[in-house]
């Protein structure tokens, strides 16, 4: 799962998934508001993806997600 600023963000990372990892799934996109938060302003996007055979380097999905100011977290 990777964590991002914003929407735009989230869905520019969702589409270069594919491109750099060859991702065939289409990633899932999901609002996280923050606790306490009901400004969307607030809110962070989660793009969601499946690796069950663990093909994705964890390092390589933590550098990609902070081209966009973000950051990998397992689920």
């Amino acid at each position: 799962m990777l964590v991002l600023p914003d929407r735009d963000a989230a869905e520019e990372a969702a589409e270069a998934l594919g491109e750099r990892f060859g991702i065939d799934e289409e990633p899932r996109l999901v609002r996280d508001a923050l606790a306490g938060e009901d400004d969307a302003e607030d809110a962070q996007w989660l793009v969601v993806l499946r690796d069950e055979s663990e093909r994705l380097d964890p390092a390589a999905l933590d550098a990609f997600a902070g081209e966009w100011d973000g950051w990998r977290e397992e689920p």
